[in-house]
């Protein structure tokens, strides 16, 4: 045996695939401990902010892109060949020998489990074993002095079954990870949403996915409502009501969107994350000039939605920027101060503080949108505003004139999702079969005297009390 040929006995060992499977569930956990690139780029900057030498070795090793570094692919592909290797050719042979006969009965039946000899003549011995064996499912060889029964074949199978969906599983993943997209939109109600590039907040395509291969569709979100249980405040449904046309520019059909209850085009699914609220403020300068005007959304930070966000003002001189907070419900305590007491909009207020200077957007670092960076800012104000107040800061005017529900949908694409559930249900099988298949082999020999012994491969009990019920039948 040359070097490759043991290097390839080894690769495609159980043993060998066991231990590539619990290295990758060990690779994996990087990947949720730290922010990655490819799903949150914001939160990884502000990481490498903060920790910026231990971010420059993590980011060398590709712990901000675990899924696509190269020792994550390795020990994917090592697994792939391990697992093949191994289960094909198991299954082959299995193939081959479902149709064969039991094995011949050994020359010593008193050295296997259960050994006895029945006190009577062999007379019609072989002809009763014959049929309690083929009553009770077992597979019969009958020679001229001589049965083989075996039964619980399936284990093998379902153990194979097992093996070949991990494998299943595994191209599933493969495929939607090379195939697949994934992005996530935040829309008030009122908006229109059309499947391109442009529409979403954040979008991530796989290594072979392209914006042609992307499903034609649109959404107009028509109505958000959400309901909560008065005395936990925990939210007991969201319901979204869309018209959406597919393709593009077709008849618009109205469509439920709940949370566990995607809209579905093919292997694209259209998710409903989260919910918010977004007040519509106006603003105008001192020559009542408007600036701006419309929804801002604003990001939940509790349960009871109080949310925080920004108004920026590039424009007016000098420019303007607002950290604002958005309480649903408003209430106030000595300890946390303002706070929202419910989820829904029963008494709103904005609360804002008013910054004016440089709001920092032309040094080429990207910003979040929910922030303002006020390092370079003064304030000038401060105002809680109730539904329909006007603010006077001093440089322009805020009107507080409403407010939106917004939703955040995520769109999917993993066109081996499917296989991956089909997968894991042939593996649940496959392992049930595996464990509780009992599998057993009986010999009956006639020399002289009737010999019965048993063995049971895979040492689950049951055994003894199938030879005693076959003792009996042939005493009887």
């Amino acid at each position: 045996m040359n070097i490759f040929q043991w290097i390839w006995r080894q690769l495609t060992s159980m043993r060998t695939a066991l231990i590539l499977l619990m290295m990758l569930g060990l690779a994996s956990i990087p990947g949720s401990l730290f922010p990655q690139r490819n799903q949150n780029p914001m939160k990884v900057r502000d990481f490498a902010a903060a920790n910026p030498t231990l971010a420059h070795w993590l980011d060398k090793v590709g712990i901000f892109d675990v899924y696509s570094s190269a020792w994550f692919s390795a020990i994917y592909i090592l697994l792939f060949i391990s697992l093949i290797g191994c289960v094909l050719p198991r299954s082959f042979e299995h193939l081959k020998a479902i149709g064969k006969k039991p094995p011949l009965t050994p020359k010593y039946l008193d050295r296997m489990e259960g050994f006895v000899e029945l006190e009577r003549g062999t007379e019609g011995a072989l002809d009763t074993a014959e049929k309690w064996l083929k009553k009770n499912r077992f597979r019969v060889r009958r020679e001229e002095l001589s049965i083989s029964a075996e039964k619980g074949y399936s284990r093998e199978t379902g153990n194979l079954l097992f093996h070949l969906s991990l494998i299943m599983i595994l191209f599933a993943v493969a495929a939607g990870g090379l195939f697949g997209s994934k992005g996530e939109a935040i829309l008030n109600v009122g908006d229109r949403f059309i499947n391109t590039p442009t529409s979403y907040d954040n979008l991530t395509f796989a290594k072979f996915q392209k914006e042609g291969d992307m499903v034609p569709f649109s959404l107009r979100i028509l109505d958000f409502k959400a309901s909560y249980d008065i005395k936990t405040n925990a939210p007991t449904d969201y319901t979204l009501k869309v018209a959406a046309s597919n393709p593009i520019g077709s008849k618009e059909i109205l469509k439920t969107i709940k949370v566990n209850s995607p809209l579905t085009y093919g292997s694209t699914k259209v998710y409903l994350q989260a919910n918010g609220y977004s007040p519509v403020v106006a603003v105008r300068d001192k020559m009542g000039k408007l600036i701006f005007e419309g929804p801002v959304t604003f990001l939940p930070q509790d349960g009871n939605l109080t949310s925080i966000g920004a108004i920026k003002l590039p424009d007016m001189s000098p420019q303007i920027g607002m950290v604002a907070s958005f309480l649903p419900t408003a209430d106030r305590s000595p300890k946390r101060g303002a706070f929202s007491s419910f989820p829904e909009v029963l008494d709103p207020r904005l609360l804002v503080s008013v910054w004016m200077g440089n709001l920092g957007l032309d040094n080429g670092t990207p910003q979040s949108v929910y922030r303002v960076d006020t390092s370079k800012m003064q304030r000038i104000g401060l105002k809680a505003l109730s539904l329909g107040q006007i603010y006077d800061f001093g440089e322009g005017t805020l009107a507080f004139e409403g407010y939106k529900s917004w939703v955040n949908l995520q769109i999917v694409d993993d066109p081996g999702k499917v296989y991956a559930l089909v997968g894991a249900i042939l593996a649940i099988l496959g392992l049930l079969t595996s464990l509780f298949t009992r599998q057993r082999r009986i010999w009956i020999k006639v020399e002289g005297r009737v010999q019965i012994a048993g063995l049971a491969k895979n040492g689950v009990p049951g055994l003894d009390e199938e030879l005693s019920s076959l003792k009996k039948a042939l005493e009887e």
